[in-house]
């Protein structure tokens, strides 16, 4: 670790993401965030932006969150790409590094998406040897993120879920779970969000995002896109309430990078990430029986409101699932809520 900054390690808390018009503020005021990430090809090289992070970095714990490496590409990563990336984390001394399972390089031309894969043992091996080379390269951990999909190939041998574990096991990398990726995948392809999470290696799980995502009607279909453009969903909410049952808590982002809101709405998101996390804890100290999942938000295909009403807080509903049913007491007859 390098003498300029503290050793810090990220807490089991909520942060957010650092976008370049909170930076200011954030140098002003040091708000409580739980800590900080950034997307590290906007750190590659000199400008006020980099300074600011090097004096924000001696406050809070840091990760940086890749978007350009294509750890898919059969033609192997691009060694510059890869070397840029080496110095943002000597610099900057992340707690956590992470990358996204996808590519978006073929034949020298980059792609300004992060596309999916045909998920068989051809794409794992590959993906595999390049994730051997970025952690070798880096001499740390890397945390892989799932993807968000509107589209899947007919060859895929094994699901996405199923994919990332065998990458876990091969090469001991680490697993960023996106819950929005997770439902908008789920919704657009017609899988069951919950069977993918459990699908995952819990322990592996270093790290987990939070974001809004895009509703679109395509006739009679509705189709979702992630765009992290809005508030954390109530359904959203809801799976990132069963990850937390499953695994316990995590390191948890929430993510805004269109449309973006003034600092104080994203600081508002990571205090009901870090309410949420804090009653679910509570709820396993205290030994209380999981409640009954709200019907609300059992199924993956959710009825969608062309016209949502954005004045809402998603996060209520959330609460609201983790409420048990009133519990009678036989001698008395008096009702009362267990502790969720």
């Amino acid at each position: 670790m390098s003498d300029i900054f503290p050793s810090l390690t990220i807490p089991k808390a909520a942060g957010i993401g650092l976008r370049s018009r909170h930076i200011a503020e954030m140098l002003a005021r040091r708000p409580a965030a739980g800590w900080l990430e950034v997307h590290a090809e906007n750190y590659m090289g000199e400008s006020a932006q980099v300074s600011a992070l090097e004096k924000l970095r001696e406050t809070y714990a840091l990760s940086v969150h890749g978007v350009g490496l294509s750890l898919g590409s059969a033609g192997g990563l691009d060694a510059d790409h890869l070397g840029r990336l080496r110095k943002v984390c000597q610099r900057f001394q992340p707690d956590l590094v992470s990358e996204h399972l996808a590519w978006s390089v073929a034949d020298g031309a980059y792609l300004n998406d992060l596309l999916p894969l045909r998920y068989d043992d051809q794409a794992l091996a590959i993906v595999a040897h390049n994730i051997d080379r970025l952690q070798e390269t880096l001499k740390r951990r890397v945390l892989i993120e799932n993807l968000s999909a509107y589209i899947a190939f007919a060859g895929s041998t094994m699901t996405e879920a199923e994919f990332l574990a065998g990458l876990v096991k091969r090469t001991g990398c680490g697993l960023l779970l996106d819950v929005n990726n997770v439902f908008v995948s789920a919704h657009n392809l017609g899988f069951n969000a919950a069977d993918f999470m459990a699908t995952l290696p819990a322990e592996a799980v270093g790290e987990i995002h939070l974001a809004g995502h895009a509703i679109n009607h395509v006739g009679e279909d509705t189709i979702l896109i992630d765009d992290h453009g809005s508030r954390v969903p109530a359904a959203v909410w809801s799976l990132y309430a069963d990850a937390l049952k499953t695994i316990g808590p995590r390191p948890t982002l929430i993510e805004w990078d269109t449309e973006v809101p003034e600092l104080d709405v994203l600081l508002g998101e990571a205090m009901w990430a870090d309410m949420l996390s804090a009653s679910i804890a509570f709820g396993r100290r205290t030994g209380a029986a999981p409640s009954k999942p709200d019907s609300r938000f059992s199924s993956v295909v959710v009825p969608f409101e062309r016209r949502p009403n954005r004045g809402r807080m998603p996060a209520l509903a959330a609460f609201e699932a983790l409420r048990p049913a009133p519990v009678t007491n036989p001698q008395t007859g008096s009702r009362r809520h267990a502790v969720a």
